[in-house]
């Protein structure tokens, strides 16, 4: 029971720190708004029409991003994990587009798939994909070569090989690359909000700090860490579902 506890305290010890910290500096609301002030925002923000289309559109862009990364990097991680030729061919190529600051290609989307929806898609499939990639590549790297004979000596086809050996031994790794990547997916689908938005929580959020309305402004970035936690421990909660014989799973259990 103290382990559901612990989370709520906490959040509670960082409200009374930061109204402590608001109420005895005197701090100014234009910097920094009292707990309260920005709590009122949030509960006038949710009564507003206009706030669930842009949670609509963030989600959207963030859920299309994900998903896109995904199917790409789990596939592309196998591939080049599984085959050398492909692996030499590529990898060169996906580690030099890993080390490309990603904010610095958000005006090339842009340029080349608009201000629409769609941009904003890709720069957060762009960011999520690495992660998904990275794990995935680990995985289809990490199968055990004593089992891979026990499948040879089993005469085991290679559908079998993959769907019985490889695809278990990388689920545990496409999972973790999985949940750091809905966090990206989040922030790249936020970050194109800021540079070519105008919808989404992220347009949003531009809005309110135009208007100095720093306590909506606050209100929006902790709509965004819900949504973020909500969807974190969503994703985190598949190896529940999909690997319940993993002991990563047996761990989040308790």
């Amino acid at each position: 029971m103290s382990r559901h506890f612990i989370p709520i305290i906490s959040i509670i010890v960082f409200f009374l720190l930061w109204k402590g910290y608001v109420f005895f500096f005197e701090v100014s609301p234009l910097v920094l708004p009292p707990p309260e002030d920005v709590l009122s925002a949030l509960v006038r923000l949710m009564q507003r029409d206009d706030t669930y289309y842009h949670i609509y559109t963030t989600l959207v862009e963030c859920l299309g991003g994900f998903c896109i990364a995904v199917i790409l990097g789990t596939v592309l991680g196998q591939l080049l994990g599984r085959i050398d030729l492909l692996d030499r061919i590529f990898k060169p190529f996906v580690i030099a587009l890993q080390l490309t600051p990603k904010v610095a290609l958000i005006p090339l989307f842009i340029l080349w798939f608009g201000f629409g929806i769609e941009s904003k898609i890709i720069i957060s499939a762009l960011l999520a994909f690495f992660p998904v990639f990275s794990n995935s590549y680990l995985g289809a790297k990490s199968v055990d070569t004593g089992l891979i004979e026990v499948f040879h000596v089993g005469r085991a086809t290679s559908w079998q090989r993959f769907r019985l050996l490889v695809v278990p031994a990388s689920l545990p790794y496409i999972l973790t690359g999985m949940e750091m990547a809905i966090v990206l997916a989040i922030i790249g689908a936020v970050v194109s909000e800021f540079v070519a938005g105008s919808r989404g929580l992220g347009y949003l959020a531009t809005i309110k700090l135009q208007d100095l309305e720093v306590d909506t402004l606050f209100a929006v970035v902790i709509l965004l860490a819900m949504i973020g936690f909500v969807l974190y421990f969503a994703v985190g909660s598949l190896r529940k579902v999909v690997i319940p014989w993993h002991e990563s799973a047996q761990t989040a259990k308790h």
